[in-house]
């Protein structure tokens, strides 16, 4: 398997596009190689400018639930293109698809479409900011919600303290009124609360961490979250963006029966095609513009295409059986996987929650991201080289998920395992 074409092309990518692309994870750097430059996908499958064929388990970062160039999806957007592009004024399908998303998530009473997940988030923060008339928001170290300035803060000088900035950019001023607290640690938010009574709006939270591994709450975590807003009125922010409409139908907070004020949706609402959503609690979503004094605009908001692909995709995703069929798959090769490892005598772990998956190469539980950090990151790089070179595409990150889908066939799944078992001796 050789990779000039992608090589020539990420030479090229670097003269015009900082560090070669448009997303830094693309750049490979973490695993040490080049980026693969990607042609065309279908199903299960990406294809790379070189002609190599790869099983794919990142999904264009998740919303490919149903698999690269979805026959029924393709179908319903070339109808949808004849009419044209974008309007910049309202259409039926974008109601469509908003009745839709309420029916599969109903814990939404109205929602607001915008353009990505970033924009879901940092909207969604400060509508919860204007309707509490607080400043101050919680977040948790190693969850990524999107690149606003105010969420680009880590730790300071320990987990339950004042922001710094994450990024050269971000004023501090802006980063100290966000509070970071450690995932699966419900003291530290305690402790926030307790040294800023009355100021804080609102709560944001991956329920399923996938930024930094597959990472899953401990019991009572997220019921603990929701008690302390609750009892202290802060309005919590599920992030959605990765599980919502993948993990379950209903999204995480329908897994673990948690029902959160807010709520962040990401490009699997548009099939894969550039889509948000922040939606929860009508008194909330009735302060946002024009209804309320919260300001939220977006010319491209609910463009005809990317909702035509989404409201096409949820009717698929919303038949029978369709996300026990998903789950079972992941569960075979997360099952396959963990006897690889183990025969094999290399420490690991690995989480699963519905069709979403991950591993760490390391030997002890991973429930924040201080442990993620723990990790072997020099053998994830040799061992998604191995599984690149077995026609396996992986994240290129030992801090990123994996997802399955409903193209992902039993044969599929039988080569991925196979291609484990040979990386992983070829790494030992």
């Amino acid at each position: 398997m050789h990779f000039l074409k992608s090589n020539e092309l990420f030479r090229r990518a670097q003269l015009s596009l900082p560090g070669g692309v448009n997303s830094p994870v693309r750049a490979f750097k973490s695993v040490g190689l080049s980026p693969l430059f990607i042609k065309k996908a279908a199903g299960s499958y990406v294809y790379d400018e070189d002609g190599n064929k790869f099983i794919d388990y990142v999904g264009s970062w998740g919303p490919m639930i149903l698999g690269h160039s979805n026959p029924i999806v393709l179908e319903e957007i070339h109808k949808a293109l004849e009419n044209g592009l974008s309007f910049g004024a309202p259409t039926k399908i974008e109601i469509e698809l908003a009745e839709l998303i309420k029916q599969m998530m109903p814990n939404i009473d109205m929602l607001r479409m915008v353009n990505s997940g970033t924009e879901a988030t940092m909207s969604a923060i400060r509508l919860a900011r204007g309707f509490t008339k607080r400043d101050k928001i919680i977040k948790f170290s190693g969850c990524y919600h999107g690149h606003a300035d105010f969420l680009l803060v880590k730790a300071g000088s320990g987990a339950a303290t004042l922001g710094t900035p994450d990024s050269l950019g971000v004023p501090a001023t802006f980063a100290q009124e966000t509070l970071i607290a450690e995932y699966n640690n419900l003291d530290d938010v305690r402790d926030l609360i307790d040294m800023h009574v009355g100021e804080i709006a609102a709560i944001i939270v991956e329920p399923v961490a996938g930024n930094m591994g597959v990472i899953t709450p401990k019991a009572g975590f997220l019921k603990g979250i929701r008690e302390i807003c609750d009892r202290e009125g802060i309005v919590l922010i599920f992030d959605e963006v990765m599980t919502g409409f993948r993990v379950s139908k209903g999204g995480a907070q329908e897994l673990f029966h948690i029902i959160p004020d807010l709520t962040t949706l990401g490009k699997i609402i548009g099939g894969g095609m550039p889509v948000g959503a922040y939606g929860g609690r009508q008194d909330i979503m009735e302060k946002v513009s024009p209804l309320g004094d919260v300001y939220q605009a977006g010319t491209l908001s609910g463009n005809p295409i990317a909702m035509t692909a989404g409201y096409t995709t949820l009717k698929e995703l919303n038949k029978p059986g369709v996300y026990e069929d998903i789950s079972s798959k992941a569960s075979w090769l997360v099952n396959e996987i963990k006897d690889i490892f183990t025969q094999a005598s290399i420490p690991f772990r690995i989480q699963q929650v519905g069709g979403m998956f991950g591993f760490f190469f390391i030997d002890q539980d991973v429930n924040c991201f201080g442990d993620a950090l723990k990790c072997d990151t020099v053998r994830f790089a040799a061992f998604f080289k191995e599984m690149l070179g077995q026609g396996i595409y992986l994240a290129p990150s030992a801090f990123e998920a994996s997802f399955m889908s409903t193209a992902h066939s039993e044969e599929d799944l039988e080569k991925t395992r196979d291609a484990f078992k040979i990386s992983i001796q070829n790494i030992k």
